[in-house]
């Protein structure tokens, strides 16, 4: 049972990254954006064919990272300079990109266990410490990113379009640089998920955003009232839940067929339980208003 939870964390600061890229769409953008889809195995192809072809596994992933923002920009032309619907760019994208990753190694899946992945390059390191280290840095960088000037604009662009076109920004760059960065977060998951699995299948990317928007409910479900926490950090852990979930339900003999449902019950659950939680805190505040009027 350790092992199961050892390895479920590792998976979850995996889908951690991803999530934190689906938290600036889905949550900063207000963007239903369905090209992670697409661009998570995206990234898991880059970095097969470069590491294949003899190439470092750090540019490798830097390789995989940079592919994933592509898509995204992908996404920001069709939604903005061809006025597409937003979610229908993102299935556009994710359908175009599945193409793609075929045809760079013109095969559905590659393995690669005789080449030395970023695991076996810091070998003398725990794989959950090289991932959690990656994670933390990503969520400190992304932290640090939202504070400066153009983060903020990003944060009011999802908030409030015209606000920032008063302030005489254009916000269709913040739209493009936040796709940007959450595809490209999602490619760079994609490349570390290949790492760890030893192999990119063509069907990795498939209801991974129904995953990301477990981690994002499950986090905002159980830490919406602490404030110690931000948004990366509830990200984070909610992704590490999740995959906790995920694991046990492996471990308990449920069969592989019934993950994609696990899931689907899982975020009903949360969603369940967000909605009646904010109802009952709602309750209570009328009860107490009413008491201090009396």
């Amino acid at each position: 049972m350790n092992a199961v939870i050892i390895e479920s964390i590792g998976m979850g600061l995996i889908f951690s990254i991803l999530t934190i890229g689906v938290v600036i769409t889905f949550k900063i953008l207000d963007f239903p954006d369905m090209s992670v889809e697409g661009t998570f195995p995206l990234g898991a192809f880059v970095f097969a064919k470069m590491l294949t072809l003899g190439i470092n596994p750090l540019l490798a992933i830097l390789a995989s990272f940079l592919a994933g923002g592509f898509g995204g920009y992908i996404t920001y032309v069709l939604f903005r300079k061809f006025k597409i619907q937003a979610i229908l760019a993102g299935i556009l994208t994710m359908t175009f990109l599945y193409s793609v990753n075929l045809r760079i190694t013109n095969t559905p899946n590659i393995t690669f266990f005789d080449y030395k992945t970023v695991f076996q390059l810091f070998e003398s390191l725990p794989k959950i410490f090289i991932l959690g280290l990656m994670t933390l840095m990503i969520k400190l960088a992304l932290d640090w990113f939202l504070k400066t000037e153009k983060g903020y604009l990003l944060l009011a662009t999802g908030d409030n379009e015209a606000l920032v076109k008063s302030l005489g920004k254009n916000p269709d760059k913040y739209i493009a640089m936040g796709l940007i960065i959450s595809n490209a977060l999602a490619g760079l998951a994609g490349a570390l998920m290949a790492q760890s699995n030893g192999y990119a299948d063509i069907t990795m990317g498939q209801a991974i955003i129904v995953s990301a928007l477990a981690s994002v409910i499950i986090g905002d479900a159980f830490l919406k009232n602490a404030n110690f926490l931000n948004r990366t950090s509830r990200a984070i852990i909610g992704a590490i839940i999740y995959r906790i979930i995920y694991g046990i339900a492996i471990y308990i003999g449920l069969a592989p067929s019934d993950l994609k449902g696990i899931t689907a019950i899982i975020v009903v659950f949360f969603i369940v339980y967000n909605n009646v939680s904010a109802k009952g805190l709602s309750i209570l505040r009328e009860k107490r208003e009413a008491n201090a009027n009396n």
